[in-house]
């Protein structure tokens, strides 16, 4: 049995276009062409695709069934098109990208949406390492690309750029006793305070630190689930507390102090001596072009 995509494609065409005459022209072929392939595609599978009855030629029960695996066949050639002219233009095959989540997920989804689009071909694994382990993972050449926040002290191997600011709230449950008090610093060091966790134990884990006893967590979400029961007091991205399952149930009390940095600066971070692709540039370009808010 010879079955070619010639003649698949013939198939395809004249099903959607309900005639023979018109796969022609969408073809650029002669009409006689294009009903000789159908033909011996037909006698190929040995079974009949279109009844010829009427005036124009219907898909019988066996050419509905075989037309969903003809499209799937096409589809993939073009697949394998697609991924040959992406080593033609030398299109990295596999990107590795570490995102902290303090970058806000709906900003996130928009990027690779477009990425998708852009390189169909490419690749991806998403990772969401926190603080440090971002830098590390890059430095390592375990990842690509990484998007983090801001690190005081960066390896001079990576290059890096400020993609924006995200605001970082004081949170605790409804009924934790910082929810109805205007709250000042020495409020926060008499209560257990829940903090996001890097592998890592590099300067960076302790800069949000304020408690003595504290929690160490390696999630903002689950971090409000704990929150949410009382057990400790947090800082978390305004992102995070807004679209939390548990952002009812959670409280942003009134501060009474103002000289705390709580917007985070959130950054970019690449290998300087690694060779930068396509796909990888695009990407960077993207992101620096992309607004937090």
């Amino acid at each position: 049995m010879t079955v070619s995509l010639d003649q698949l494609q013939a198939f395809v065409i004249a099903a959607e276009t309900g005639s023979f005459s018109a796969a022609a022209r969408r073809l650029h072929k002669a009409q006689s062409a294009v009903s000789t392939q159908i033909s011996n595609l037909e006698e190929d599978l040995g079974l009949a695709l279109f009844s010829r009855a009427g005036r124009s030629p219907t898909l019988t029960p066996a050419g509905e069934r075989l037309l969903l695996e003809a499209r799937v066949i096409l589809d993939r050639r073009e697949h394998l098109i697609g991924v040959a002219r992406s080593f033609e233009a030398h299109v990295e095959q596999r990107l590795v990208v570490a995102v902290d989540e303090i970058y806000p997920e709906r900003v996130m989804a928009e990027v690779f949406a477009e990425f998708a689009e852009q390189f169909p071909h490419v690749e991806l694994e998403l990772l969401f390492p926190m603080m440090e382990d971002v830098s590390r993972l890059v430095l390592t050449g375990k990842a690509d690309l990484g998007v983090m926040w801001r690190q005081e002290i960066l390896p001079t191997e990576l290059g890096f750029q400020t993609l924006g600011w995200v605001p970082i709230k004081m949170v605790c449950g409804k009924h934790h006793p910082l929810a109805k008090v205007r709250v000042d610093w020495e409020d926060l060091k008499r209560h257990r305070q829940i903090l996001v966790a890097a592998h890592s134990d590099g300067p960076e884990k302790q800069r949000l630190r304020v408690a003595p006893e504290v929690w160490w967590v390696e999630s903002h979400w689950v971090i409000l689930q704990l929150v949410r029961q009382g057990i400790g007091w947090a800082f978390v991205s305004s992102h995070v507390i807004e679209a939390s399952p548990v952002a009812a149930d959670l409280v942003v009390p009134e501060l009474q102090f103002d000289d705390f940095d709580l917007p985070v600066a959130v950054e970019m971070v690449w290998h300087k001596q690694r060779p930068c692709g396509p796909a990888a540039k695009w990407l960077r370009e993207r992101f620096a072009a992309t607004a937090l808010s």
